[in-house]
């Protein structure tokens, strides 16, 4: 039987927490990473652009890895894209959507703070998660512009400005009616990179919701369904990071993503 080939895509290092949780919960597993480094911050794309670039991306990807599956370790794509992918190709997704279902479950307050990047905030798909498990909640949504490239720095070895990171989560801490918000979803796979540095800048105690741990659960269950052909090609080795930027512009990035795991780098030529 061959080993599960599994493919982890983000706009840049955050999908490294779903890689993270996927190792540890599929140890054997054969996973290759992939950052379209080149298109990132996701954030800043018009929608449609975004989604045809998701797509193409994607297609070039899955012709190099032949994965078994695909991760989604991005909030912003899997909300605007996932359908489309899972329309042009036949390989299984499993995405990342905000965890405000879990939320709901565990608040005592009723107060719900959601950290999301702008364009996952604006989504239909996530007022529809709130209005569908979080109606009884009171839930308010942050779209933070800078944490993304926050946490990217931070794992390219740079201080964190604990005022800067203080002023884009602080709108997800409430007061209401004597209850103040008691969990915060971190609605965007980078943030739980950052955990520790927000503890520290938050005005009080939270419950803190990291989708990870739950993806790499949901990986485990569809690869029980799918089955495990060989590749026909040589695919990339286990741990390595593809890269849709030139070289020299992720120079910076290969040591954080060796740092996680993922210690071969490979570029994608796109033009192709």
């Amino acid at each position: 039987m061959s080993t599960p080939r599994i493919l982890l895509f983000d706009s840049g290092m955050g999908g490294l927490t779903v890689a993270r949780a996927v190792r540890a919960q599929l140890p054997n597993a054969h996973l290759v990473y992939a950052a379209d480094n080149a298109g990132f911050p996701y954030g800043a794309w018009k929608e449609d652009a975004l989604v045809k670039r998701i797509v193409m991306v994607m297609g070039r990807l899955i012709e190099r890895v032949e994965p078994h599956i695909a991760v989604i370790a991005c909030n912003t794509a899997s909300t605007i894209a996932l359908a489309q992918l899972r329309e042009a190709y036949k390989v299984p997704f499993v995405g990342t959507v905000p965890a405000i279902k879990p939320a709901a479950a565990q608040t005592k307050s009723g107060i719900i703070g959601v950290l999301a990047t702008p364009g996952t905030v604006s989504r239909e798909y996530t007022h529809a998660l709130i209005h569908t498990y979080a109606y009884h909640c009171k839930v308010f949504l942050h779209g933070a512009k800078r944490l993304a490239e926050i946490a990217e720095q931070k794992l390219k070895g740079r201080p964190v400005d604990l005022e800067e990171l203080r002023l884009e989560v602080s709108p997800v801490f409430r007061k209401r009616d004597g209850q103040k918000t008691d969990v915060v979803v971190l609605g965007c796979t980078h943030y739980p990179l950052l955990v520790e540095d927000i503890e520290r800048v938050a005005p009080w105690q939270v419950k803190y919701i990291d989708p990870a741990p739950a993806i790499a659960r949901r990986v485990a269950d569809v690869l029980d369904e799918t089955p495990l052909a060989d590749a026909s090609t040589a695919v990339p080795p286990d741990g390595t990071v593809l890269l849709t930027s030139a070289r020299g512009q992720a120079a910076d990035s290969l040591a954080a993503y060796a740092a996680m795991g993922f210690q071969i780098p490979e570029f994608l030529d796109l033009s192709v």
